[in-house]
């Protein structure tokens, strides 16, 4: 039996990075019928090349059969149990502006583990309105509404001149893992862990790959 938990200390993040695409790519071959695949059909529809799949999927312990390829179901599970998906996660969302609101009325992440328990914000002129299937509570109420729910991740959707304050009262309720994305970088303790969404930076990229001479080029493919 692997020891999942030591086992996560030892994976590198670039590779726990790309465990969720390939999830993604097995589901879609299950839901396709198919009980086996290579690590050639697996990469493709993951867009990595052979090897690195092979590589990253090492670091579980996982090893296709030449000839073979990798048990779709076997392989879901390992990557499931890795990556901390067979358990419940409560989630709250703190800043109900328009960003907010859609992530908390976003159904699709109920299917992946993840539930919208709670949702936060100071301006009390949207407290207590109703956002998909929970009323908006106020930041007075953080800590004690996150111990009753047990909430394990805290979303910022704050404005990025409140950010580091949520993020404070966050952690100081216990939460130990968040989603931010206010376009800031945060100062966490040690032991919380936390990834960064920033939209803006993203287009700023798009828009870089976009430029003419850049259109077909090989950018931005390193490990």
């Amino acid at each position: 039996m692997v020891d999942v938990p030591a086992l996560r200390r030892e994976i590198p993040a670039a590779t726990v990075s790309r465990l969720p695409v390939y999830l993604r790519a097995l589901h879609e071959s299950a839901t396709r019928g198919i009980t086996r695949v290579s690590s050639e059909e697996l990469a493709a529809q993951a867009g990595v090349r052979p090897t690195q799949l092979r590589k990253d999927l090492s670091h579980l312990g996982s090893h296709g059969v030449r000839g073979v390829g990798y048990d779709v179901g076997r392989l879901t599970a390992e990557l499931t149990n890795a990556l901390g998906l067979n358990q419940s996660w409560p989630v709250a969302v703190v800043g109900m502006g328009n960003l907010g609101r859609a992530l908390a009325a976003y159904s699709g992440f109920a299917t992946e583990g993840f539930h919208v328990e709670a949702l936060f914000d100071h301006d009390p002129a949207v407290i207590g309105d109703l956002v998909g299937r929970h009323r908006v509570s106020p930041m007075t109420e953080l800590a004690s509404v996150t111990a009753r729910l047990g909430i394990a991740i805290g979303v910022i959707a704050a404005p990025a001149n409140s950010a580091q304050d949520v993020a404070d009262a966050l952690v100081g309720a216990g939460v130990r893992a968040i989603l931010n994305f206010a376009p800031v970088a945060l100062t966490l303790p040690e032991g919380v862990a936390c990834r960064s969404v920033d939209l803006a930076t993203e287009l700023h990229v798009l828009a870089f790959l976009r430029q003419p001479e850049r259109v077909g080029a090989d950018v931005g493919r390193g490990e």
